[in-house]
């Protein structure tokens, strides 16, 4: 009896212990994922700003959204660049139906649900969860600019601010704005679509490795990147891929119309005349910034004066099928 009473004893306070290591984690579907990351064990990156204030905030997301914001004199801060601003190239919110991957498609769907721009760049809803940046292919564009940048938040965003958008590198305090817009606008638990199970266990504290890479799968930490290629014969098209016109239309609109229109970032705006996809149509082929393959896949590059360039799409951001599918459109158009 002494030894079933020592033995009951012993159990109940090693379940204590064990309690008192793994206490329960309280979330909700508001709550930034980083604070549930925290409460596994995982540690703040170095671009994590929880301490910035509501003026920081501001003034970072006036920053990304105007290009310029009130300075630390009170006054107007200079433009970080002439000709873009951050969302001329990126969305603000979230633009993939799953956090978890990449499907092009569904972002162009989620896009026309949402009234939402089809665009080159990755979102910067959720960018602060990512781990790295500027991956796989960019190097390619960018060289040894990128090796700073693949693994620098805030890196990433002076390359994006001087190289990218053709304007300047920002001052501390700007970049601390930027850091601190960018932490305030996090994935959030209800982002992840976890089932009730996986909920539960988040929540009794236990399995905190486990749990810590079960919510990494949720997400992704890095956007792909892969460049691709422009059809041997532009003239045949990708080989076995049927365009389709009024995915095609969706994509006119919702990508090319974004920048190429009157008062858009692009000094060149396009119609839905007969005349401007004639245009597109006779450029198949041919070494002109018409040419629909070539300026997809390979965009143009600043410089000589010409400060206005065309960033590519990679894959991911817009596939070979979703090519033809404007290719489709925009010859349907022009006959």
């Amino acid at each position: 009896m002494k030894y079933l009473i020592a033995s009951l004893a012993t159990a109940i306070c090693l379940v204590m212990v064990l309690a008192l290591k793994s206490p329960k984690i309280a979330f909700t579907g508001e709550t930034p994922i980083s604070e549930v990351l925290l409460a596994l064990g995982d540690s703040l990156p170095q671009h994590a700003r929880p301490d910035a204030t509501a003026n920081q905030i501001q003034q970072g997301r006036d920053l990304v959204f105007k290009g310029r914001t009130v300075d630390p004199d009170g006054g107007k801060s200079k433009y970080i660049s002439k000709f873009y601003t951050c969302t001329s190239c990126h969305s603000p919110v979230k633009e993939d139906p799953s956090v978890a991957s990449f499907d092009p498609q569904a972002r162009l769907e989620h896009a026309e649900k949402n009234n939402l721009k089809f665009l080159q760049g990755s979102t910067f809803y959720g960018i602060a969860n990512r781990e790295s940046w500027y991956n796989d292919d960019y190097d390619k564009k960018y060289g040894e600019l990128v090796k700073p940048a693949r693994n620098s938040l805030a890196e990433s965003t002076q390359l994006c601010a001087k190289v990218c958008s053709s304007g300047r590198y920002l001052e501390d305090w700007e970049l601390e704005a930027i850091l601190a817009y960018f932490w305030n606008n996090q994935l959030t638990i209800s982002d992840l679509n976890l089932s009730a199970k996986e909920k539960t266990n988040l929540e009794s504290g236990t399995d905190r490795e486990e749990n810590l890479k079960l919510l990494k799968s949720k997400y992704a930490v890095k956007s792909p990147a892969t460049f691709g290629d422009s059809p041997n014969r532009q003239g045949l098209g990708f080989e076995g891929i049927q365009g389709n016109p009024s995915n095609g239309k969706k994509i006119y609109e919702l990508s090319c119309m974004s920048c190429h229109q009157d008062g858009g970032v692009s000094g060149i705006a396009f119609t839905k005349s007969k005349v401007d996809f004639q245009k597109f149509k006779r450029s198949i082929g041919k070494k002109t910034d018409y040419n629909l393959y070539d300026i997809v896949r390979k965009g143009t590059y600043a410089g000589q004066g010409k400060p206005r360039y065309m960033p590519l799409y990679p894959k991911e951001r817009m596939s070979d099928q979703q090519l033809e599918d404007l290719r489709a459109y925009m010859e349907q158009e022009a006959n």
